[in-house]
């Protein structure tokens, strides 16, 4: 599988060095948490170049991940990977029913009203307990429940747009 960075979707970070052998901390945005450790190769952006690296062994630990990734065998070395986004190829995650999408199918889109008034882009969602929450920004920055029905009407991928039923004011 080649590398195409139009079809790159983020899908954790690695947050923190784990004991001296190389392994590291790894936060998941899949959930399942350990559904990151399915996919391989991982793509790793490191100092802003990404490079393909081979997931040797992984696990769950306490409320965490731990990875351990080829060529990364002493805790000295893998300091470069802190802070470092892991992506794979978006052909590598499963396919979802239609109407509902990826977090990184979602950012970028254009946010506009029921009556076409324009609220800016999405740059990121929140999880929150009750919901997810988009935010959007123009000149300011809204915040959206991700609610699909009531309050996302339509997301139109092919048009990068999604209609919200929201008033432009709040």
């Amino acid at each position: 599988m080649a590398d195409d960075p139009a079809n790159r979707v983020v899908v954790g970070r690695i947050a923190a060095l784990y004991g001296v052998r190389g392994w590291v901390k790894v936060f998941s945005h899949t959930d399942p948490r350990d559904n990151i450790l399915r996919y391989k190769p991982w793509q790793v952006n490191i100092q802003g170049t990404w490079q393909t690296l081979q997931l040797e062994e992984g696990r769950v630990h306490g409320q965490g991940i731990v990875a351990h990734l080829a060529g990364y065998d002493d805790r000295d070395v893998a300091t470069a990977l802190l802070g470092c986004d892991i992506a794979v190829q978006a052909e590598q995650l499963a396919r979802l029913p239609p109407g509902e999408y990826y977090w990184s199918e979602l950012i970028g889109l254009q946010v506009v009203t029921t009556e076409g008034v324009p609220l800016g882009v999405v740059e990121k969602l929140l999880e929150t307990g009750s919901n997810d929450v988009l935010v959007v920004k123009d000149d300011r920055e809204r915040l959206i429940p991700y609610l699909p029905g009531s309050v996302v009407i339509e997301v139109d991928k092919d048009a990068g747009v999604m209609r919200v039923d929201w008033d432009p004011e709040f």
